[in-house]
């Protein structure tokens, strides 16, 4: 299995598309102007506590309040208010814990009238992006993650993950992150901590220590609210959360970016430097490695698969719900109960890859082919199961229902990814969204009859595969009619990430004809 990493950018977004043996599985996008992202701490000030609701609103300089339930609010903050209080009046200048004395724990079982008061000051740190018409989800249960660990301050406790299945394995890093870890602070190691020595660990923890103590220079008289830790750039926080000795390549289209996350793979793990690679070519980067392509393909209403079958993901304001199609399949050798069974397994596979690729949470019912032995239901159940294990969302998977259902709940901590792949009519004013306009060549000979009374030595469109092959095939084509009227050779070369009436000429050096 080899795992890729496809960095394109541009002015103020950029995208990453993790490939798996050359199939897109994940889509982020990292935009400028995302004040909210999961992980940012805040500095903020209760605006209103709602006894009925057992929660507070929280002015995070959001439109919309922050959402902060009493269940969010960790049995430490009588220890975090105090300690708020006094950095931010400056009687606290030593941010370490050691000393600190702590207050006693908040009861689970308690209100949060009698926790929280309103224009109070308090640290939270989101674990919802904004969605919809709802504000940011917080918590002031903080924590910062690393690369092998993850520190919780005002804490004792040292946590594992349960990835890590042997037991010698769990009780030698338990050992080891508790002899480095300082008092007043806990840690949870993170499944790739396995087999890492003691010096990783700590430099780790260390690199976590220095930015606690950032932020906590921060709050000495800050502005409310004032975003006082926000993660690391998104290139970072994906290579932290998901690389491992199964990468092959990281290839980025950026200089700048590129030498950022070569550092990031330096420090992580200096062995994979070489697999950083830095792309100059003409071809956009999505087009090289046809990640536009499957973009396109893969978030429609309607997804295909292999041997005919297909999905259609229909999405509602309660849940997402997905029926199974088998589509023109038919196979005379096998069962129809064999037919069902591998039709099922073919999707479960991409049921799983369109739940990471979209992003998609909250509630997922899948409508799968009815299948009437127990064994195969068992089968589809793991294979499941199995394809979905390396989710980094909490998710949890019910076995098959009487009525063929599986229900999916899967955690959503940002909005889902959404990509356009209708457009406008271009034949109708008003009309229905359609999959394939194609009233664009009119226009496309216009402009180039423009371009060529300005003498250019060399002429390259670029425009929409469909028109491309609309503008080449055939003989006589369209554009070996242009060369007979015009004495003009014009390059044409398909971009699987324009639209369909998107077209841009270039002249020799790849600088755009306007």
């Amino acid at each position: 299995m080899n795992k890729e990493l496809i960095v394109r950018s541009s002015s103020d977004i950029v995208d990453f598309a993790l490939l798996k043996d050359g199939k897109l599985i994940e889509l982020h996008k990292d935009e400028e102007d995302n004040n909210f992202a999961v992980g940012d701490i805040f500095i903020a000030k209760i605006r209103k506590v709602i006894p009925g609701l057992n929660a507070a609103f929280v002015n995070v300089g959001y439109e919309k309040d922050g959402f902060l339930h009493y269940h969010d609010l960790g049995p430490k903050l009588p220890s975090l208010l105090k300690f708020i209080k006094r950095v931010s009046t400056g009687k606290l200048r030593d941010y370490r814990l050691k000393d600190f004395p702590f207050e006693k724990d908040l009861d689970k079982h308690g209100a949060i009238a009698n926790a929280l008061k309103s224009n109070q000051s308090i640290l939270v740190q989101v674990v919802k992006e904004p969605i919809s018409t709802k504000g940011p989800r917080i918590s002031s249960e903080l924590s910062i993650a690393g690369r092998y660990i993850v520190l919780v301050p005002f804490s004792n406790r040292i946590s594992i993950s349960q990835k890590i299945e042997s037991q010698e394995e769990k009780d030698r890093l338990k050992r080891l992150v508790k002899s480095i870890t300082p008092k007043g602070f806990g840690v949870i190691i993170r499944t790739v901590a396995e087999g890492k020595k003691v010096a990783e660990l700590d430099n780790d923890l260390q690199n976590l220590l220095a930015r606690w103590t950032a932020m906590c220079k921060k709050l000495y008289k800050a502005h409310h609210p004032t975003k006082v830790l926000g993660e690391m750039n998104k290139a970072s926080s994906i290579l932290r959360d998901i690389f491992n000795d199964s990468f092959s390549g990281i290839v980025v289209d950026d200089e700048e970016l590129y030498i950022q996350v070569k550092d990031y793979v330096q420090q992580i793990a200096p062995k994979k430097e070489s697999i950083v690679r830095y792309y100059k070519n003409g071809v956009p980067i999505f087009e090289k490695f046809g990640i536009e392509r499957q973009i396109k393909t893969s978030f429609g209403k309607t997804v295909s698969m292999a041997k005919g079958a297909y999905l259609v993901i229909e999405h509602t304001e309660a849940m997402h719900v997905i029926d199974v199609n088998s589509g023109n399949r038919s196979n005379k050798e096998k069962s129809q109960e064999d037919t069902a069974l591998e039709v099922n397994l073919i999707s479960a596979t991409e049921i799983a890859r369109q739940l990471r690729l979209r992003d998609m949470g909250g509630i997922i019912v899948i409508d799968f082919i009815d299948m009437g032995r127990a064994e195969n239901r068992k089968q589809l159940y793991n294979h499941l199961r199995e394809e979905m294990r390396d989710d980094k969302a909490k998710h949890k998977i019910l076995p098959p229902s009487k009525f063929g259902l599986v229900q999916i709940t899967r955690q959503r901590v940002r909005p889902e990814r959404k990509i356009k792949t209708k457009e406008e009519n271009p034949n109708l004013v008003g009309g229905d969204e359609i999959e394939a306009p194609i009233k664009v060549v009119e226009r496309i000979k216009q402009d180039l009859e423009r371009i060529l009374k300005k003498d250019y030595k060399k002429i390259t469109l670029n425009a929409h595969p469909f028109i491309a092959a609309f503008l080449t095939k055939g003989y006589p084509s369209i554009r070996t009619k242009w060369f007979f009227e015009h004495k003009k050779w014009v390059k044409v070369l398909p971009r699987d990430a324009y639209t369909y009436l998107e077209y841009h000429f270039f002249d020799k050096d790849g600088n755009e004809i306007k």
